[in-house]
Order: structure tokens, then sequence, then C-alpha cells
């Protein structure tokens, strides 16, 4: 081979590594001139001997002005080559592409010039290069030196040029390079990256958006980007995108759904607005198709119904609605274990908005799919069980329609039943704030007979007896003043006469033993007045403790509530209903005389009073015994008077026994031993806590007798002792 350093005269061979561009420039030309020559000769080996002398000896050389000089002459040779420059490519573009990275920024700015020049001459024919050019090209974009960046630019412009009229371009080679680069944050090379896909994407032959997924994640990215016109860019790009796919006949939804639902949940609100909008357009476009992506999308739209931004709400609320009014099953690839562990998640959520939609979606599941949901009872239910304490009242109101949804199912409503029982009993928060909304809600949804005779059969077996009376009574008092359970009232009055009443007044009265004031409330309800006389009598021989003369205050006031009206309008009739009046004046003389419910409750029985005396003036032709001697006694205002009209009325109940309690079928006497019973066990549990909390005052007044005497010795030891304060100490260990 030829020595290329004889085929140059000696100036050029100077020139070219001259400190000044003049000279290197016009060694330039001298070297064009002798490739023009070489290639109309067709001299091969001479062309490839300049060829490496200005590669070997220049381009790759240890001196910055010989580098200089070997890149300009690269150039000037690939000129002179003309048509004949694409078979020397492989020995020419490489010094070139090295020289991209050369510490030396003026080096780095003749590499662009070389390149630039050479693809001018050559093309479509350097398509072959694109990749390590494009490579190149991204790290000059972010070049330190604004004047390399400024030729990087240019020769940018023109390598597109090239790549979009040529048909050699390899669009599935590039894509890997370009999916490496998109989460770089340097936002010179986000503006080269992004201007990229835009071109290629205006190419009709290029299909940019069979792998948008390669690259969408990184578009995203940008939207976040701190300068506006990155922003800018990457939403017009992804604007450009989303017209496509809806014009296009097939898209891969599926792999961008997986991108959209992670970037829904990016703190940057352009971003969030962005992927909600592409869901909701995916949703739209191929609903079937995102089946098994149910899930994933759900995880992203139930937070962002909650979203502060408006316009992202409205969008997920939208999208939400979508995805409910398609129906797959499990055959499409939808998942409902996972959809059910989405939205217990969501539970969990600080935001109301999406803890109702979790609930929602819960309910439609069970609707769809309820064998499948059913199945999967035990990973939802303590979660739902949870919820009954949150703060909105709304999601407990949903919350009760998907546990009274389930409960449907006779084994599921028992099941249901025990857990909400000892979700009461493990947390009393809960019974005391949501217990009776709770309760209130399951009978409307469940039926109110239904769900109190569980519960008592559930709560009459019950051991821990505080718990049960607490319960129960929260239950009586739901039972006398809530209107959902109006029509259990009415049944419950007609005990008398009803073998319907009669029967649920037996199936609660077993559990409402529990609570005294309750068991005389529901007697009183169902007018087994004989019943709650005798429970009043038993409760009057033994120590009667505040919590318990609260709760007849309690009592007291619910008589005078609508529930109660039949009630009062019986103690018209005396004579008829005995039993109510001895009822009522027993729990008179159990409240202390100075209460407001000892008033309200005397001045209902003094009217009780006046009322009779009338009825005796105007019939005393048909009174009868006891309403004589009612008139007689109540002349006078002394509480002996009122002793004796309750004794003549109670005469008057022996000989009209048929009117009072033989049609209710009730056994006073073995009911009354069942309360007497169940009073003792409650009697005997409050002794026993007594004697645990006297033991242990015992003991803690022992330990501190114990360090009284220890202190003393102590300040014995020490000789500080005087009479006052060993006087002091045995004070203390007294008190």
């Amino acid at each position: 081979m030829s020595d290329g350093s004889s085929l140059l005269p000696a100036s050029v061979l100077r020139n070219l590594a001259d400190k000044l561009y003049e000279r290197r420039k016009n060694a330039a030309l001298e070297v064009e001139g002798a490739l023009k020559a070489l290639t109309i000769a067709g001299d091969h080996e001479k062309i490839s001997a300049i060829i490496m002398l200005l590669t070997s000896d220049y381009a790759l050389s240890a001196q910055a002005n010989q580098r200089k000089g070997g890149l300009i002459g690269l150039a000037a040779a690939t000129v002179g080559l003309a048509s004949e420059a694409a078979q020397y490519l492989d020995r020419i573009v490489p010094p070139v592409l090295n020289s991209f990275t050369d510490q030396d920024s003026r080096v780095r700015f003749y590499a662009c010039e070389a390149l630039y020049n050479m693809a001018k001459v050559c093309r479509g024919d350097l398509i072959i290069f694109f990749n390590k050019i494009f490579d190149a090209l991204c790290k000059l974009s972010a070049d330190s030196d604004p004047n390399v960046q400024s030729a990087a630019h240019l020769l940018d412009l023109l390598v597109k040029d090239i790549v979009t009229e040529s048909d050699q371009f390899s669009i599935e080679e590039f894509i890997p390079l370009l999916r490496e680069r998109m989460n770089v944050l340097n936002p010179f090379v986000r503006q080269f990256l992004v201007g990229w896909i835009t071109v290629l994407d205006s190419v009709p032959e290029i299909d940019m958006l069979g792998f948008l997924p390669d690259f969408l994640d990184g578009l995203f990215n940008m939207l976040s980007d701190t300068s506006h016109e990155i922003r800018q860019q990457a939403n017009s790009a992804l604007s450009e995108f989303l017209q496509e796919i809806k014009n296009a006949p097939s898209v891969d939804y599926g792999r961008m759904a997986e991108i959209l639902v992670q970037r829904a949940r990016s703190t940057d609100e352009s971003t969030r607005l962005t992927s909600i909008t592409w869901i909701n357009e995916f949703v739209k476009l191929g609903g079937e198709q995102l089946v098994p992506y149910f899930s994933n999308i759900l995880g992203a739209i139930l937070p962002a119904i909650a979203d502060k931004e408006d316009k992202i709400r409205v969008v997920a609320m939208e999208t939400n609605e979508e995805i409910r009014s398609i129906k797959a099953g499990i055959a499409e690839g939808f998942d409902i274990s996972a959809v059910l562990n989405i939205a217990r998640r969501e539970l969990g959520s600080e935001w109301e908005a999406t803890r109702l939609e979790a609930l929602r979606w819960i309910l439609l599941l069970l609707e769809r799919h309820r064998t499948e949901v059913l199945s999967f009872l035990d990973d939802i239910f303590p979660a739902l069980l949870q919820a009954l304490s949150d703060k909105s009242e709304q999601v407990v109101i949903l919350v009760l329609e998907v546990e009274a949804c389930i409960a449907s199912d006779v084994l599921h409503f028992h099941d249901l039943m025990l857990i909400l029982v000892q979700r009461f009993k493990m947390d009393p928060i809960i019974l005391e704030k949501r217990g009776a909304l709770a309760l209130r809600r399951l009978c409307v949804l469940l039926g109110a007979e239904r769900v109190y005779r569980e519960i008592a059969t559930i709560l009459e077996g019950e051991v821990d007896l505080e718990f049960a009376r607490t319960m129960v009574q929260a239950l009586n008092s739901i039972l006398l003043t809530a209107s959902e359970l109006a029509d259990q009232r009415a049944l419950l009055k007609k005990s008398l006469s009803s073998s319907q009443g009669r029967d649920l007044f037996v199936a609660l009265y077993s559990s409402w033993c529990h609570s005294p004031m309750a068991t005389i409330s529901l007697c009183l309800l169902a007018q087994a007045y004989q019943l709650a006389s005798a429970v009043i009598q038993v409760l009057g021989e033994s120590d009667i403790e505040v919590k318990f003369l609260v709760q007849i205050d309690k009592l007291v006031r619910l008589l005078e509530t609508p529930s109660f009206t039949s009630l009062r309008l019986q103690l018209l009739e005396p004579a008829r209903h005995p039993a109510l009046l001895k009822a009522l004046y027993g729990l008179l003389m159990l409240l202390p005389q100075q209460s407001s419910a000892f008033k309200i409750l005397r001045t209902r029985l003094k009217a009780v009073a006046s009322s009779a005396l009338l009825q005796s003036q105007s019939s005393a032709t048909e009174e009868l015994p006891g309403i004589h001697a009612w008139r007689t006694t109540f002349g006078g205002s002394s509480a002996h008077s009122v002793v004796s009209t309750v004794s003549s009325i109670d005469e008057e109940r022996e000989r009209h026994a048929d009117l009072t309690n033989g049609f209710t079928g009730i056994n006073v006497s073995a009911s009354l031993q069942q309360f007497e019973a169940m009073y003792r066990q409650h009697n005997q549990l409050q002794i026993g806590e007594s004697q645990g909390m006297f033991e242990a005052r015992k003991a803690l007044v022992h330990s501190s007798q114990n360090r009284d005497d220890s202190a003393t010795r102590q300040v014995k030891a020490n000789g500080f002792v005087d009479g006052m304060v060993l006087s002091g100490l045995r004070s203390t260990r007294r008190n």
C-alpha cells in the first residue's frame, strides 16, 4: 500500500496541523482536490492510504491541532470522493464519532462540522451509522460549550432530514436506544428526544404508535419538568399520540394502561390529569381489552375521585362509571380477587369519596359475582367491620348495606349478627357512637324482627354480663324510639290478642332480662303489666345504685313519648289495668323524691287520679267497687290515700282477672323466675368486682404502709426524726 504522506505535499501535511484555522482550511481544500483526482483515476489504493494517514496521524493524534486538521481533512476527503465516498465510510466516520467525546471543545466542534459536511455528501448512505450518530448527538445536546451545542443542533437537523427521506432507517433498532434515554433529566437531552419522537412520528412509513409503550413513560415523566418549554413539547407529543390512538384500528392498550396507572399517582397535577384522561379514553375505546387490567386501573381511579383538582375528579368519576358499565366475567379475564383487594385497600383511604366508591364496588361485585365474592369473605370482612367506626355517616350506612347484602343468605345472616355483636363487644366506642345507626339501618335492610330475634338469641348466652346489659339497653332504646321499629312496637302492643306479638315478646324477654329497666319497658310495651309490677317488686328488695336510678329516669321519660300513648290512656281505666297502676307507683317509690323523674311521674299519676275521680262522679251508678275506693281515698292528698287507692284497685283485679292476664298466654311465674335468676347473676358479678376492688385497694394501702415504715426507719437512721414527723407519717398511713 502506498504511503499516504508521500501522496500529499509536505506543506499540506504541515498546514493540516497548524494552529490557524485558515491554514488548516486551505490544506483541507488541497486534500479535497487530491482525492477528486484519485477518484477520477480510480486509484483506490492511494485513496485508502490518504484516509489512513488522515485518521492515524491526525484525527487520532495526541495533539489537539492535528486532531482538528484530521477532522477537516476527512470531511474534505469525503467531499472529494463524492459518490464514491460510501465505500470508504466505514473508515472515515468512526474517527469522527470518536472525536465527539474529545476533551477539547474545539475538537468536538470540528467533529460536528466534519460530520455535517460528510452527511451532506453521503445522505442516506450514512444511515448505517445512525444509532451511533444519535447517541453522539444526544450527548452533545447537553454539551457544556454553547458553540458545540449549536453545531450539534445543525447536524441534528440535517440527520433528521436524511432519516425522514430514507427507506433504510430501522425503527426496531432505534427504539431500544430511545427507551434507554427517556428517563434522562437533563433539559437539553429531553428537548432533543422529544424532537426526534415528533419527527419520526410525522413520517407515514414509520409506525411510532406501535412502539409507544416503550417511551410513553418517559414522555409522561417530562410533564413535570421544571422547563415550561419541555412540558409544552411533551404535552403536545402526547396529545398527538392520543389522537392517533383514537383513529387507529388496533392498539395495545394493556401495556400502556400499566404505565398510565403508575403516572396517575404522580405528585404533579398535570401528569395526573393527563394520565387519568388517557385512561378515560382507553376505557371508552377498548374497554373489553382492558378487563384484565381493571384492578390496576381502579387502583388509580379510586384515589383520583377525591383529588384536590376538580378536573381530575370529574374525569376519574366518569372513568369509574364507564368501568362499572362494562359487564365482564372470569372468562374475559376479570380478576374478582384483585378488584376486591383494591376496594379493601381503599377502604382505608383518608378521603371519604374514595371510601364510598370502594364500598359501591363491593356492592356491585356482590350483585354480579356473589358466589365468588363470598368465597373471599374472610379477606374483606375485617375491613368492613373496621369501617363501622368511620367518621363519615355515609360510609357507615354504605358499609351496612354491603353487610346486609352479604347477610341476605341465612348462613351469612347469623355470621354477620354474631360478628357484629362481637365487634361491639371488642370496641365499645363503636357501640356508643355508631351502634344505634348500625342497628337501625340493618333493621331496614334485613327486617327489624329478624335482626332483633337473632341478636336476642346471641345475647341470651353471652358470658360477659356487663356487655350484655349494655347491648340490651341499646337495643331497647332503639326498639322504643326508632321509627324503623314502629311495626315491632305495634306488634308487641298486641301481645294480649296476637300470638305473633306474644312470640316476639318471648323471643326478646330472655336476653332483655340482662337489664331490669329494659325488662320493665318491654313488659309495659307488651301490656304484661302484672309481670312488670312483679319485676319492680324484686328490684325493691335489693340496694339501688345510682346508675340504676339513671335507668329508671330514662324509662320515666320514655313513658312520656308517643310509644307509650296507649299505656297512658289505659290509666284512665284503672279497674281494667290495676297492675299497670301498681307498676307505675312502684317505679315512683323507687325514685328519690327530689329527682326530676319523680316529679314527672307523680304529676302523671295525679292527673290519672283526677281523671278517675271525674269518671266516678259522672257514672256513680255503674262504678265498680275498685273505682269507688279510688274516689273515696283520692279525696285527700296523703300518702295513705294513694296506698288505699292501689289496694282497692288490686282487689278489683281479683274480680276481673280475665281482663288483665288471661289473654296474654305469658307465664308470669316462670318469667319472673327467669328474671330473678339473671338478676342474681348480675348482682354476684357486681359483688365480685367490688371485692376485687377492695382487695386491690387493701394491697395498695399495705404497699403504702410498707413505704411509710421504710421511710420512717430511714429517717431514724439519719438522726432527723422528731415527734411531729412520726406523727405525720402515722396520720398518712391511717388515711
